[in-house]
Parts: C-alpha cells; sequence; structure tokens
C-alpha cells in the first residue's frame, strides 16, 4: 500500500511537470509579454497599398496588415516589434502608446530576444489629458 502510494505521488509530480513544461512552451509570449510606454518614434507598413493592389499574386490578411513599431521609452529605449494588429494604421509617429510585445521565445535562435506581435492597448496625442496619463506625468 507504501509503495502504491509513493508511486501515485511521483506520478502525479510527473503529470504536473510535464503540464507544466507544455503550458510554458505554447504560452511563451504571453507569459513573458513586456508592457512598453512611450513615444511612437515610428510605424511603417511592411507591405505598401500600392504593391498589394498592383499585385497579380494574392496576398493574406497578415500581409496586407503587417506592421513595423519602434517606441521611444522614457528612458530612452528604442524597442522594435512587428505587428499585424491593425490598429497600428492610425498610430501615428509623435501619439504616446501603451503596447504589448510579446517575446520570441528562446529556443527560436535567429529571433531570440526580439519581439513580435505587437498590441496596441492605449493611444493618445502627447499633449493631451490622457497622452501624460499615459507617459504618467500627471494632470
Amino acid at each position: 500500500m507504501r509503495r502504491l502510494k509513493s508511486l501515485f505521488i511521483a506520478m502525479t509530480g510527473l503529470v504536473l511537470l510535464v503540464a507544466i513544461g507544455v503550458t510554458v512552451f505554447n504560452f511563451w509570449s504571453v507569459l513573458f509579454r513586456r508592457s512598453v510606454i512611450g513615444v511612437i518614434e515610428n510605424v511603417e507598413r511592411v507591405t505598401q497599398v500600392t504593391a498589394v493592389l498592383g499585385s497579380t499574386r494574392t496576398l493574406e490578411d497578415k500581409n496586407i496588415y503587417s506592421f513595423a513599431v519602434a517606441i521611444k521609452t522614457a528612458n530612452g529605449e528604442l524597442l522594435t516589434a512587428s505587428s499585424e494588429d491593425r490598429q497600428w494604421a492610425v498610430a501615428q509617429k509623435g501619439q504616446c502608446v501603451e503596447a504589448k510585445f510579446h517575446p520570441y521565445p528562446p529556443w527560436e535562435l535567429e529571433k531570440a530576444g526580439t519581439y513580435f506581435n505587437a498590441r496596441l492597448q492605449r493611444l493618445a496625442d502627447c499633449d493631451s489629458p490622457a497622452g501624460r496619463e499615459i507617459l504618467n506625468l500627471g494632470p
């Protein structure tokens, strides 16, 4: 009976360990996402609209709405990410922003340490009360 109990505890521990490993592997970018607050330095559409309209090949939605985003934080760090979030189409240089940057997992060696899937959370003119709130400068 005692041996059966220890075997059950060992199997339960192994199942939990595997479940945690699978969760971390599948949700790495969500678990370790970074909240970025700052001023938009640049937002560029990766595939220009004219290239899409003049193209004879069909492009997927993700290619049409692909953006490169650069945000300058309060400490001067310039963070960049790619995104397929359509909200970046209205964002302009000089606006205050709060965004979530998702990191590539470290096992993707060529992309490790960089960000993708930049998600726009809040956007405002920096001179407005909402912009000062984003930057935590007060009213």
